[in-house]
């Protein structure tokens, strides 16, 4: 009789978890911030793409940016509309981390490579984008949003 409360605590303690688990995801709608001002910038949607994960800004938040392109960027994302774009791709997750993606930063057209971890119970993501071996480059915090 013993075992049987065991693995009937066991199953109820998992389901108790579960949200824990999702919660601690990167999937889901994020605001990011601005470097400068600390500003809401805009939200950025992270969801799965062929296994990795990768974000689209879905929504810019200042109305007079809305329509503004990425001119300075190259290849297939030259003179895309930022608000729809993709500007994070190729995340894997490698233990608690999500690694080896890239991130294109549509102000200056530049693509770094990146890695993010998700925070405080999912509220946060810290977001990395990097030159080499990480020592060169920018994080920033991002902050999840509830829908």
């Amino acid at each position: 009789m013993f075992p049987k409360k065991n693995a009937l605590a066991a199953g109820l303690l998992s389901l108790c978890l579960s949200p824990l688990s999702l919660a601690a995801s990167p999937l889901g709608l994020w605001k990011t911030i601005d470097d400068n001002t600390g500003e809401a910038k805009s939200y950025v949607t992270i969801f799965q793409d062929n296994g990795k994960l990768s974000g689209k800004v879905t929504r810019i938040l200042d109305p007079a940016k809305q329509d503004s392109i990425c001119d300075q960027c190259q290849g297939n994302l030259k003179d895309q509309k930022v608000q729809g774009m993709t500007i994070l791709w190729g995340m894997k997750q490698q233990g608690s981390k999500y690694d080896d993606g890239k991130i294109v930063d549509p102000e200056s057209g530049k693509v770094y490579s990146a890695h993010m971890k998700v925070l405080e119970d999912g509220r946060k993501l810290e977001v990395r984008g990097y030159i080499g071996f990480a020592l060169i480059g920018r994080s920033q915090t991002w902050e999840r949003v509830e829908e």
